[in-house]
């Protein structure tokens, strides 16, 4: 008895008092991530889809009504244009042309653009290695998640791996789902930073089930929904701490760092927001309804 008192004592926050409206709040997003997916897909950027890119500098302000204005008149298609940094800096997007000729439509595009400042850069990506970069971007995806699922069944036991897994996927769907119904650009720093939102969520649900497996050892006999609550505050000021850091940062580099890294850093702030949730609320709940070994060790009972 004086155990179950020093763990309850620990207990601040009853985290898994929400887990049916944690779980309904989760499944209403993936579901709404899937439809958002299926009805506007994602806005692939030229990494993606093939196509051309300008950067365009000037001394002064570009009117962008201008220019977009200009190059309608070529009817090359869907052309996007933005400012790039400065309103004396833009990116033209350019999808590739099936139908003409390439060299001829970007030499167009290239001279109608002069006439509005100094071409800094183009950059050109061909249909085919559009399609090689999607399987490579999606195989790099599954291959991360199963690489980490073998991770934690080793560590750990298989409802420990399965949690973590489909926390996982929790967290890549709906930011993706975000991506799609805001139709923010996807491109390959995109595929980056769902890479690294996987580590980081990963490492995040780590933290809280090392605690809960070490606290199988010391409290065998204790309730396991206690035992959860207990675990995740007891990790609670390092995951907060761990997310608040990483987010200073993220944010810092979102305001100041330019429009290179704009979409990057947007990713990884949706996927630490995310990962937070997930770690806290979602994996934990699910060890709770897989249910988990008690003889984690030969300790003696406390």
């Amino acid at each position: 008895m004086k155990t179950l008192k020093l763990v309850k004592k620990d207990t601040k926050i009853e985290f898994l008092k929400l887990r049916k409206l944690c779980t309904a709040f989760s499944s209403i997003l993936c579901f709404l991530s899937f439809v958002a997916f299926l009805f506007f897909s994602l806005n692939f950027g030229i990494d993606f889809k093939g196509g051309t890119l300008i950067e365009v500098k000037s001394s002064s302000k570009i009117d962008i009504g201008k220019v977009r204005e200009t190059l309608s008149i070529l009817d090359l298609g869907d052309i996007q244009i933005q400012n790039f940094g400065s309103e004396s800096n833009i990116l033209v997007r350019v999808e590739t042309q099936k139908s003409q000729n390439n060299s001829k439509s970007l030499s167009l595009v290239t001279d109608e653009l002069k006439s509005f400042g100094e071409i800094q850069r183009v950059e050109i990506v061909g249909p085919k290695i559009s399609s090689e970069l999607i399987q490579k971007g999606i195989t790099a995806i599954i291959v991360a998640v199963g690489l980490m699922l073998f991770y934690i069944w080793l560590r750990f036991e298989w409802q420990f791996s399965l949690g973590a897994v489909l926390a996982l996927l929790h967290d890549v769907i709906i930011t993706i789902g975000i991506f799609s119904f805001f139709q923010i650009e996807f491109n390959l720093s995109i595929i980056a930073a769902l890479l690294t939102i996987i580590g980081y969520s990963m490492n995040d649900t780590v933290v809280v089930y090392d605690r809960i497996r070490e606290n199988l050892r010391k409290y065998k006999k204790l309730d396991l929904y206690e035992l959860i609550n207990s675990s995740i505050n007891q990790t609670l000021s390092r995951t907060v701490l761990t997310s608040l850091t990483t987010l200073i940062a993220l944010f810092s580099l979102y305001l100041l760092g330019g429009e290179v890294i704009k979409g990057f850093t947007l990713a990884m702030i949706i996927g630490v927001f995310i990962g937070t949730y997930s770690s806290t609320f979602i994996a934990s709940q699910l060890l709770l309804y897989l249910g988990v070994k008690r003889d984690w060790s030969k300790n003696n009972d406390n």
